[in-house]
């Protein structure tokens, strides 16, 4: 029996109608992404922020002005679902504990992940954010060991596998210790991505 293409559209009206975990959200459930079986490169983020769950927009905050900068992107390139993918790890805003933002909601990952990345053939690269993204993309057993690890392995990782650290301006102290995360990687980053988004 031949295998046919995950229907895209209906998976995104099902995920953006989720309320699997509705109890637990401060605001309630309002699924932020955005996808498109055409596009090339997937950014895979943590959760929703405050302001991008009143927005609905991704990475519609200081995150994301970096992130843009990071990748070399306008934001007309960078909400485009044609061209980029951003699928965070969970949809909705999670709630804000004592050190920030509360961990994604795990019921996201385990429901709607795989079936999403399958509905997305085109993606030639995955760019991750933060660890929570990184437990889940980063597995296997030559995975580095910490986050840091994998962003300072990036010479050596799978060509279409980015691991950042999340652009929060929490992160400002782990940016100014290592200063070859702007020196180095993100010029081969803003590379790969333009080349993939031109191929």
């Amino acid at each position: 029996m031949p295998c046919t293409q995950p229907d895209l559209t209906a998976l995104l009206r099902d995920v953006r109608g989720c309320t699997l975990c509705a109890g637990s959200l401060p605001l309630g459930p309002r699924p932020v992404l955005q996808a498109s079986a055409g596009a090339r490169i997937l950014v895979a983020g943590q959760a929703p922020g405050r302001k991008v769950h009143a927005s609905g927009i991704p990475f519609d905050d200081a995150s994301g002005e970096r992130l843009r900068a990071w990748m070399g992107v306008d934001r007309e390139t960078f909400y485009d679902p044609g061209r980029i993918a951003i699928i965070p790890m969970g949809f909705c805003y999670p709630g804000t504990g004592r050190s920030g933002d509360l961990p994604p909601r795990p019921e996201c990952a385990a429901t709607w992940r795989q079936p999403l990345l399958d509905a997305l053939p085109g993606i030639r690269l995955t760019i991750v954010l933060g660890a929570h993204a990184f437990a889940w993309h980063g597995h296997g057993a030559a995975a580095p060991a910490s986050l840091t690890e994998a962003v300072q392995d990036w010479r050596r990782g799978a060509p279409g596998l980015r691991v950042l650290p999340h652009p929060s301006p929490r992160n400002n102290g782990w940016l100014k210790r290592h200063p070859w995360f702007a020196d180095a990687l993100l010029p081969a980053l803003r590379q790969q991505v333009t080349e993939v988004l031109a191929d």
